[in-house]
């Protein structure tokens, strides 16, 4: 047994166990309190943690799955060492924002049920959650075909074309859920799926080079050369480029709402002094941006493992800051509501973050030991 494969058993069984005991104690509590245990209220704050949970995992896998279909078509050779792990990552980011959902759904299995059968064709919600049915099961085709070594991305490209669409389509009906509210102006406007697309890029990307430098743990001289070559070569720039475009919309938006008159746009003045969103700015985006455009430090391994991980804390911060922000200020006011609502996440709404983060790399621990995530030339 190899070092590798001691580290991935080991990984795989630490992750099982955290799923084991934060998932009881999440059942417990939603046993017992059911909807209650979470801190959201009838004033206006209706989606909370687990919301932004779900959204976080889903628009990363849909950014691994797009990465994944576009080095397929576009990449030739240069991207082949990490399609299969961008695969199989998007399904186990997938994993633990569903399960998220399904429990701050109340009634799990009610609902797999209750979804499809609702036919409401109007719905964006409705089109995103069938859509991922049959989204998960092309990606599950995708990495059956690409268990031989010598897999041919020539053959893969009419696949990679479906993977893209399915992706790119959930991502745009996630931002559509949001933009259309124009009862909040907060969320309301028309570039928002193209904003959640390249968000969902960005964080395809900080996953693909966290959980591979992971995969080695974070030995660099482990890693094959085909990896080496892609981390020191393409992918700098585009991360860098993909953190630049993301930081200009938060930025470009941020300016509209401290500008704009409209009511609801207010909440702008509160979150720019709050500690959580300058952490994302100047920690999450600018610091990992100054790593990856630095000559120096661009190609390193510590730069860009840190890097990737800012770049992840920074993408669920503002996937925070975006949903909960938005409902703040209060729809209809009165003497029963102030000018701003607030809102903390629960114990139980934390071990929801957990577990999904559990689920997800048990998932991917999972699939390291099995599918031979690396092992390409």
């Amino acid at each position: 047994m190899t070092k590798t494969t001691t580290k991935e058993i080991g990984t795989l069984i630490l992750a099982l166990i955290g799923v084991g005991i934060v998932g009881y104690l999440v059942m417990q509590t939603l046993g017992g309190q059911g909807h209650a245990a979470f801190n959201t209220t009838n004033l206006g704050v209706h989606w909370g943690l687990p919301i932004v949970v779900y959204d976080y995992f889903l628009l990363t896998s849909t950014g691994l799955a797009m990465i994944a279909a576009l080095a397929i078509l576009f990449g030739s050779e240069t991207f082949r060492p990490i399609v299969k792990r961008a695969a199989w990552l998007a399904l186990a980011g997938l994993a633990g924002g569903v399960v998220v959902l399904m429990l701050e759904l109340g009634h799990p299995l009610r609902a797999l049920v209750a979804i499809p059968t609702s036919f409401a064709f109007e719905s964006p919600l409705y089109w995103k959650a069938m859509t991922i049915g049959v989204y998960v099961l092309a990606l599950l085709i995708l990495i059956a075909r690409m268990l031989k070594a010598d897999w041919d991305a020539k053959a893969l490209r009419g696949h990679a074309i479906l993977i893209l669409v399915l992706a790119m389509f959930i991502t745009a009906a996630a931002g559509v859920v949001y933009g259309s509210n124009s009862f909040r102006p907060f969320w309301a406007s028309g570039d928002i799926p193209v904003a959640f697309i390249f968000e969902s890029l960005l964080g395809g990307l900080a996953f693909i080079y966290f959980f591979t430098y992971l995969a080695y743990a974070f030995d660099a001289e482990a890693m094959p050369e085909g990896v080496k070559r892609l981390f020191n070569g393409a992918l700098p720039g585009l991360f860098a480029l993909a953190i630049f475009v993301h930081l200009l919309f938060v930025l470009a938006r941020m300016v509209n709402g401290l500008y704009g008159n409209v009511e609801g746009l207010q909440v702008w003045q509160h979150m720019v002094t709050s500690p959580l969103f300058l952490a994302e700015i100047f920690i999450g985006l600018l610091l990992p941006l100054i790593l990856m455009l630095l000559a120096g430090t661009r190609t390193r391994p510590w730069a860009q493992a840190l890097a990737a991980l800012l770049v992840m804390n920074a993408l669920l911060i503002s996937r925070y800051e975006y949903i909960i922000g938005g409902q703040l200020v209060p729809m209809f006011k009165g003497t029963w509501a102030p000018d701003l609502l607030s809102y903390m996440p629960s114990t139980t709404e934390w071990l929801l973050l957990l577990l999904a983060i559990l689920v997800s790399n048990a998932i991917n621990a999972f699939g390291e030991l099995t599918l031979r995530l690396g092992r390409e030339r």
